[in-house]
């Protein structure tokens, strides 16, 4: 595994990582999230060797991170990084050496991920003249393509329209099944909340909460009821809940915030004994909700 123990990195005065602790499973999806400034990308950077901590160890399988172990790994970038007089085969072909891959298996792994990147139609044509969502794709297969066992994407689905965003989620679960542990970090909540498989917050250097979506979820006090119709009567059953809050939501619904531990079936036969009741349904905290949490904000 990956594992970081008390990393710390400064920039002159600024602190940008404090004492940042975690460990990503061999074969995880690691979703690492927060707000611009929080020292994620200084993270990524030292775990790549690219900067050296101040102060802890960050090790894989135990061992320190030097440049044969680094060969291994693939990085995309947020920044662009791509040659635009290059041509999509050729730019391919020169990353793939890079990381050690040569003919016959380059020119292989270069039809592999030009189909399921859905860009082989661009292959002979200059990086330059692709549109950003499609330059996006030939950056993620130059970090991919040589099937890293450790991969680190940054911002990943920057430019991609809805339908590209899905093209790249499978080209993901397709390193999931060769074994690579993944390191997302993306502020699209929703793409990513279904593909990690752990997730750790980072605000203003330091770990805000760490774990997988459920045991995120068991830590929220909470959980939100949606009630159909907003009636009085049923009103007037959710208004005697110990401990709920009513939220704003859409017209027609009645949404209450309730104790995590409260008793949902208990609550939906008095509803019924009270009126006409056409919907209940008891929502988790979605991953959004969990990172406006841990970064402070209200939710």
């Amino acid at each position: 595994m990956l594992q970081l123990t008390d990393v710390h990195r400064s920039f002159g005065a600024v602190q940008a990582v404090r004492g940042v602790t975690f460990a990503i499973p061999t074969g995880a999806t690691f979703g690492l999230l927060g707000p611009n400034g929080a020292g994620k990308t200084t993270t990524m950077r030292m775990i790549l060797n690219i900067l050296v901590p101040d102060r802890g160890t960050i090790t894989w399988n135990g061992a320190r991170i030097d440049g044969a172990l680094r060969r291994r790994f693939g990085y995309l970038p947020e920044e662009r990084g791509i040659y635009g007089k290059l041509k999509v085969r050729e730019q391919m072909a020169y990353f793939g050496k890079l990381h050690g891959l040569r003919e016959p298996l380059l020119g292989k792994r270069i039809d592999e991920w030009m189909e399921r990147l859905e860009i082989a139609q661009y292959g002979n044509r200059p990086c330059a003249e692709l549109s950003k969502g499609n330059q996006q794709k030939v950056q993620v297969a130059c970090a991919s393509m040589h099937e890293p066992e450790f991969l680190i994407l940054d911002e990943p689905f920057s430019g991609l329209d809805p339908v590209n965003a899905e093209v790249l989620l499978g080209a993901l679960r397709h390193l999931q099944s060769k074994g690579s542990t993944l390191v997302l970090s993306s502020h699209q909540m929703y793409q990513i909340e279904n593909v990690c498989t752990e997730f750790c917050i980072i605000a203003g250097g330091q770990v805000r909460v760490n774990g997988s979506l459920g045991e995120l979820r068991a830590q929220w006090p909470t959980r939100t009821v949606l009630v159909e119709p907003s009636s009085p009567m049923l009103r007037s059953v959710l208004d005697r809940i110990p401990n709920a809050t009513a939220r704003p939501h859409e017209n027609g619904t009645l949404a209450y915030d309730v104790p995590r531990t409260f008793d949902v079936p208990q609550l939906a036969r008095e509803l019924v004994a009270a009126g006409d009741l056409t919907r209940l349904e008891r929502m988790e905290p979605s991953l959004s909700d969990i990172y406006l949490r841990a970064i402070g904000e209200p939710v």
